[in-house]
């Protein structure tokens, strides 16, 4: 496991590529460290706005191929969202390391964990963060996952039936944490919960691939996720209460 050392190096290496540079004419912390939260687990997120007349992908390339020949840097993948690209790589001891380039016209927080540590952001409101997944899109979907485990077990397809009980789970607890404003994405909100609400997902762990301990998890998980649904006043909540009486 890589330690506070082994990040702070790779911090003020990639600081110091950005600084010589010329083509780079801002730079940002953001993410868990970025206001002095995070711990000795947290992986690096820095972002940099690059010269609008100078291609991002020109850039991310250059400083691919020297935090690979300097740092043993892995590139994992690539995320686009708007104008900025993001590219995530594993450094020895496990470092991740979440790098992100805007052009300077669109450099701006999309959140806040941000701290700009040179240069300046775009004039303008800063951009709107993700929004969070609607109460009724995660119940929707949990109840798409919940009738297709149904159907896997009956086939026998045992291993995709757990992957679908699994995602049942998942949404009902996004849906308790959205309802609390925790972070409802990634599983980032589900350790603050309140017990009293987790002890209502017992059981809805999948402990055996046989089929009658398969329908036992999906069970608990439906119970879950309609009872979520039905505090978060999910309209159709009752209704799909009913049609799935025989499977929770």
């Amino acid at each position: 496991m890589f330690t506070v050392e082994q990040r702070d190096a790779l911090r003020e290496r990639v600081l110091t590529l950005a600084e010589n540079d010329r083509r780079v004419v801002a730079g940002a912390a953001v993410g868990s460290l970025a206001l002095g939260g995070g711990d000795r687990f947290s992986d690096l997120d820095l972002t940099f706005a690059v010269a609008d007349e100078v291609p991002v992908a020109e850039v991310l390339d250059d400083w691919t191929r020297t935090l690979s020949g300097e740092s043993g840097a892995v590139h994992l993948v690539d995320l686009v969202r708007g104008p900025t690209t993001y590219r995530v790589f594993l450094l020895p001891d496990a470092l991740q390391f979440d790098l992100s380039l805007t052009p300077a016209a669109r450099f701006a927080p999309a959140g806040p964990r941000f701290r700009l540590l040179f240069g300046e952001t775009a004039e303008g409101e800063p951009a709107s963060g993700p929004k969070p997944p609607a109460a009724g899109d995660l119940f929707g979907w949990g109840v798409i996952y919940g009738v297709h485990a149904r159907a896997c077990i009956e086939r026998g397809r045992v291993w995709q039936a757990e992957h679908y009980i699994g995602a049942v789970r998942d949404h009902a607890l996004s849906l308790a944490c959205l309802r609390r404003e925790l972070p409802a994405v990634q599983a980032r909100g589900y350790d603050d919960l309140p017990a009293e609400t987790l002890s209502g997902f017992n059981g809805t762990h999948v402990g055996s691939l046989e089929p009658e301990r398969l329908r036992h998890a999906l069970s608990a998980a439906l119970r879950a996720l309609l009872e979520e649904a039905k505090e978060a006043n999910v309209p159709s909540a009752a209704v799909v209460a009913e049609r799935l009486a025989e499977l929770h």
